[in-house]
């Protein structure tokens, strides 16, 4: 036992603390002490080995019952033994570099053989791709998938440090009075469909999603699709569908606490998760509370910036029912809260209610019914400290109702139908006085095969009309095809995308500072794109390397322009303009060894083909990399695991439209953005599978830029976080296994 205490030890120890307790606590301890003594009565002894596919060992994998708290580790041969009570279990087994396997065991016995196979690259799975259960393999509408492993080797706070960290092509910047926007190669937050569990998400800030509110407690895995993927997803899936996939409760209890701190910046994160898996019902609670201070940051000159300081609170609920073998009822509830210090004397809040039900059912052997209730509110309001005064100044209402429907008629053939009907109600400070509140209702029906005609081939193809009742209908069809031969795979698709033109922009009447006023305007037509793309991939069992193209049409784009003509001295206006083509190359080169070494370069090239007067508008840099090496081991009750980390972009030149010396806005002028790079080390260990240390060291080589720009990191230099994280149910079962 070494150093650690024995149950009997450490339950005593409790007692002591318990009769020390007021006598509306010892309840609840006493509850928690009774589940320890449950968890000590054994019986009998399984023993067996972890074994490779190729029956080498797996030194110190972890093996775990399923449905009880009780594991074990192997030793350095594989070997393993279990105490267990009287009866049948399955037992998983797990090690970094390989993909977790299950087999089924009795009481008393001596000879287990539980394989595991290494992380294979292709046995990812996804359902964004075409809203079925596919694996990457087989899906021939590219699919990058970041699974809840790299989101760990991020560190992730919220869903902008995982995309930064994964994607190079994607980079968040400054808006307006520092409010976050997003570009994804050439393609602004309007054009990125942003999703929780398939669903939309209320509210935007400018021009995308409040990416506070998407924090990383609960993720299973992101799924992202680059292109458009309207056939399936409807309007804003242009140039791109980002999915965050949740977690659901798969332990018969489980109790996690987890906080970080940083060196600067005030900078902190505290959470906590909360589950259990009983019979037919299984629920998942999360907390997270994160948040920074106000700082200075100087540029060369001398000049000051102030960044806001800000706090959130993050709540979440998934609870699953399954009401017999072949149905399940999902039920989901959040709330999210921001503040950010905007001024000394104001604070900007936002906050969000969100909830579900979905009712899934497998009405036959070859027919499934997925049915969808989703309600989601986001709302912005000013808040004045003195004299204690809050006012509601935005909301955003979303109710949608789905219903999906998957049959496969063959092996060769499954056919996806569905369709969606949305009530959006907006209330904005934009919007003008008399008038202050707009609704829309929307409509849509979309169907698509995905059919396998023989080993070589997949073709996906879709269809889907959209109806909006302030502005019309659309059609959009989708083509996908994928040839497999040996370990190589060709991707092909078009498809054709739309943005409708949002509540804000058909009916804003907004005065900017008194410096001129912005108008909607209700003849606004949708904003279309057509997209191609063509992929190479290249996957052995533990390399992969991976070429797209990407080229995009853009015809109708929505932006605001001057308009002499209005408010005697003009105004700006939303119109619908010429567009632009957009054309972009990834590369990705990943390597997974079953020695702990994992390696991942990615690339993207990006250019943009002007048509307004030859003049590139874009400011996506031409060239950005993000590059990733890490060393993972497990030891003999611990992990260990050290990852470098890096981000390149290179320098931007673009045009922006200038006003000349009459007022109008039909002048160019060329702006530059320094090119930067910031690298992160990471230690993570995690002890006896339930206390995890992390340390990082972020800004690695000390970067300041010369000037603080809307595009450039505002950072002070280097700076040092720790966190901690405990496992409480784990502790428990190592707990156990040592008494």
């Amino acid at each position: 036992m070494g150093t650690w205490l024995t149950l009997s030890h450490l339950l005593r120890r409790i007692r002591l603390l318990v009769l020390a307790l007021p006598w509306g606590v010892r309840g609840s301890v006493a509850f928690c002490v009774s589940l320890l003594l449950l968890a000590q009565a054994h019986s009998a002894t399984i023993r067996g080995r972890v074994l490779t596919s190729n029956d080498a060992p797996v030194s110190f994998a972890y093996v775990y019952v399923e449905g009880r708290n009780m594991a074990t580790q192997c030793d350095e041969n594989g070997l393993f033994t279990l105490k267990t009570p009287t009866g049948s279990f399955t037992l998983t087994a797990a090690c970094v570099g390989f993909i977790s396997a299950t087999a089924e065991a009795h009481s008393g016995d001596t000879n287990v053989v539980i394989y595991l196979k290494s992380n294979n690259l292709l046995d990812a799975v996804t359902v964004t791709a075409t809203r079925t259960t596919k694996t990457i393999a087989n899906t021939p509408v590219v699919t990058r998938i970041i699974s809840a492993e790299d989101i760990r080797q991020t560190d992730a706070t919220n869903i902008r440090d995982v995309l930064e960290s994964e994607l190079p092509g994607i980079e968040f910047t400054y808006s307006m009075n520092q409010q976050v926007s997003v570009n994804l190669q050439g393609m602004g937050g309007m054009a990125v469909l942003f999703l929780v569990d398939g669903e939309r998400l209320a509210g935007e800030t400018l021009d995308n999603t409040d990416f506070s509110r998407l924090n990383m407690d609960n993720i299973e895995r992101i799924e992202i699709i680059k292109g458009a993927a309207t056939a399936l997803y409807g309007s804003n899936a242009v140039g791109a569908v980002i999915n965050i996939i949740t977690k659901q409760s798969a332990e018969p209890w489980s109790v996690q606490l987890n906080a970080r701190r940083g060196s600067r910046y005030g900078t902190y994160r505290y959470g906590g998760t909360a589950g259990f898996n009983k019979g037919r019902v299984s629920n998942l609670f999360n907390v997270q509370n994160d948040g920074m201070d106000s700082y200075l940051v100087f540029d060369t000159t001398g000049e000051s910036t102030q960044v806001y300081g800000n706090r959130q609170w993050n709540f979440k609920d998934k609870m699953v029912v399954r009401l017999n073998d072949r149905s399940s009822v999902t039920g989901r509830g959040g709330y999210y809260f921001h503040e950010r210090n905007s001024s000394p004397t104001m604070k900007d809040r936002a906050r969000a209610f969100s909830g579900g039900l979905r009712y899934e059912n497998k009405i036959s052997d070859d027919g499934r019914l997925d049915v969808s209730y989703s309600f989601d509110r986001y709302d912005k309001s000013d808040f004045y400290p003195q004299p204690d005064k809050e006012y509601l100044d935005y909301k955003n209402v979303q109710n949608s109702v789905r219903v999906l429907y998957n049959h496969t008629f063959d092996a060769d053939l499954n056919l996806t139908t569905g369709g969606d009907v949305m009530d959006d109600y907006l209330q904005s400070y934009q919007f003008s006085s008399d008038e202050n509140s707009h609704q829309q209702q929307t409509a849509d029906l979309f169907a698509q095969a995905d059919w396998n005609p023989g080993l070589h081939w997949n073709f996906v193809g879709g269809v889907r009309v959209d109806y909006f009742s302030r502005y019309g209908a659309e059609f959009t069809p989708k083509l996908a095809a994928m040839y497999k031969f040996g370990d190589c795979r060709i991707r092909g698709s078009y498809s054709k995308g739309f943005r409708a033109p949002t509540l804000k922009e058909m009916y804003m009447d907004f005065n900017m500072a008194n410096i001129f006023n912005i108008y909607g305007n209700e003849n606004l037509e949708s904003e279309v794109s057509h997209s191609l793309l063509a992929s190479f991939e290249y996957v052995r069992e533990h390399v992969s390397a991976t070429v797209t193209g990407y080229y995009n049409i853009i015809n109708n784009e929505i932006s605001t322009i001057w308009d002499p003509t209005l408010d005697n001295n003009g105004a700006m206006i939303y119109r619908n303009v010429d567009g632009t083509n957009l054309g972009s190359l990834d590369v990705t080169l990943v390597s997974r060894l079953d020695n702990g070494i994992n390696a991942k370069l990615s690339y993207t090239y990006f250019h943009e083909f002007p048509r307004n007067k030859g003049y590139n508008l874009s400011d996506t840099r031409p060239h950005s990399l993000v590059a990733q090496l890490n060393y993972a081991k497990t030891f003999k009750n611990c992990d260990v695991s050290v990852c470098l980390s890096g981000r390149v972009l290179s320098r931007a030149s673009y045009y922006v439209v200038n006003s000349s010396e009459n007022g109008a806005y039909d002048t160019y002028k060329l702006y530059t953005s320094a090119g930067y790079t910031l690298w992160k080390l990471m230690l993570i260990q995690r002890f006896k599978n339930a206390v995890t240390l992390t340390v990082t060291v972020d800004n690695l080589f000390n970067y300041k830029p010369k000037m603080y720009a809307y595009n450039s990191p505002y950072t002070l230099g280097r700076t040092f976080l720790v966190g901690v994280s405990l496992d409480v149910h784990r502790a428990v079962s190592w707990f156990n296994k040592n008494d």
